[in-house]
């Protein structure tokens, strides 16, 4: 089939008979379009490259520059393989070895000019551009969001496999509990039917540790259910110092014990917020309890409350020992702990809770010097103070 002759086509093939001002007429329409191309492809947020089949970069648009760190006096003179690192293995191509006449597909992380993960996607060109040149069109899309969304779906499924299965063995422990306290009930019945002596003594208190040893497991299982049910906050305006306070009456006979002084801070306005009054308890208590933990006797705890337009940012700073740095970012996983006695719960438990009234968690720790978690919440008033704005 013969090709279709565009009007570009007719118009340079009639180029010798053009005079000198149709000449210049033409050029400038030229660089008019050429302008016009350049201004459509640098306002796409995708990528865009064209290469040659020895994986140098001959245009970029300002999208893809940004990408991979690619200036103006490099496109030309600049091999793609360079500026992508492991691309070219991905591809199977080994050094030297061109680019197949084929549409290409992957999914890469960036490392430079700043860490992010993108889809490259190569498109040979249907005809080349020169009698024996080759060239393929790269599409760079960065696709960092969905790849951390679809982690945190991932992560958010395994959290809940891991609780679910932990709840059944929880529930499942209950059953011989129930099964220990009434046959224990039943032996202090018989124990009273005997005649009292040093013996009987004996045995009765020994009773009496272990059903104090019962109730005390039957607590513990009842507290870690109600912790890692997920649950629908019941939501009601809250004053968070007050919430606090509670807490802290609750924990302050130990924290005296310990020697650990705490200080509370409200910088600017009450820290009102929309919130489930038990579960901000649990919050309160798991990162209490975790300073204690991480200072030992005599330590500093600061709380301090701060708040801008639209949220509150609680601050609970200790005088521990810190985290290490390849401990910090595993700090949420479920059961990771590197106390001995520990059930690694406490802080995937608090960003559960903080997540679900629309908050965040952050973690500033340093070895030595102490550790400072900081909770943001959405202000009560939230809402209406961005429909009046």
């Amino acid at each position: 089939m013969a090709k279709k002759e565009s009007s570009l086509d007719r118009v340079l093939g009639r180029i010798e008979s053009l005079d000198a001002t149709n000449l210049t007429n033409l050029a400038q329409k030229l660089a008019r379009e050429r302008a016009y191309l350049e201004t459509v492809f640098n306002t796409a947020l995708e990528g865009i490259l064209v290469v040659d089949e020895e994986g140098e970069v001959q245009y970029a648009n300002e999208s893809g520059q940004r990408m991979i760190g690619l200036s103006d006096s490099e496109v030309g003179t600049t091999l793609l393989w360079r500026l992508i690192p492991g691309l070219r293995d991905s591809l199977g191509l080994e050094e030297g070895e061109p680019l197949r006449d084929s549409i290409s597909s992957r999914e890469l992380e960036l490392t430079y000019p700043e860490q992010r993960f993108v889809r490259i996607y190569f498109l040979p060109f249907k005809e080349p551009v020169g009698e024996d040149d080759k060239q393929f069109v790269v599409m760079l899309s960065d696709i960092t969001n969905e790849k951390r969304t679809k982690d945190e779906t991932i992560e958010s499924e395994k959290i809940a496999s891991i609780l679910l299965l932990a709840a059944g063995v929880a529930h499942e422990l209950g059953n011989p509990l129930n099964s220990l306290t009434i046959h224990l009930q039943l032996m202090e019945r018989q124990l009273a039917k005997l005649e009292s002596g040093p013996a009987t003594g004996k045995l009765g208190n020994s009773l009496s540790v272990c059903r104090g040893e019962v109730e005390r497991l039957d607590g513990i299982i009842k507290n870690f259910l109600e912790a890692i049910r997920p649950q629908e906050p019941d939501f009601q305006v809250l004053d968070l110092s007050l919430v606090l306070e509670e807490v802290l009456e609750v924990v302050g006979s130990e924290l005296n014990d310990r020697g650990i002084t705490v200080e509370v801070e409200v910088v600017s306005e009450a820290p009102i917020v929309r919130a489930d009054r038990n579960q901000m308890k649990q919050v309160f208590f798991n990162l209490i309890k975790n300073a204690m933990e991480a200072m030992g006797p005599g330590g500093a705890l600061k709380i301090v409350s701060r708040s801008d337009e639209e949220k509150i940012y609680l601050r609970f700073g200790d005088s521990g020992e810190g985290i290490r740095q390849s401990d910090l970012s595993r700090v949420f996983q479920p059961y990771h702990t590197t106390k001995k006695s520990g059930s690694g719960l406490g802080l995937m438990i608090v960003q559960r809770i903080i997540r679900g009234h629309g908050g965040q968690v952050g973690i500033d720790s340093q070895e030595g010097v102490g550790t400072v978690v900081t909770l943001e919440l959405p202000k009560r008033n939230r809402k209406l103070v961005m429909l009046e704005a």
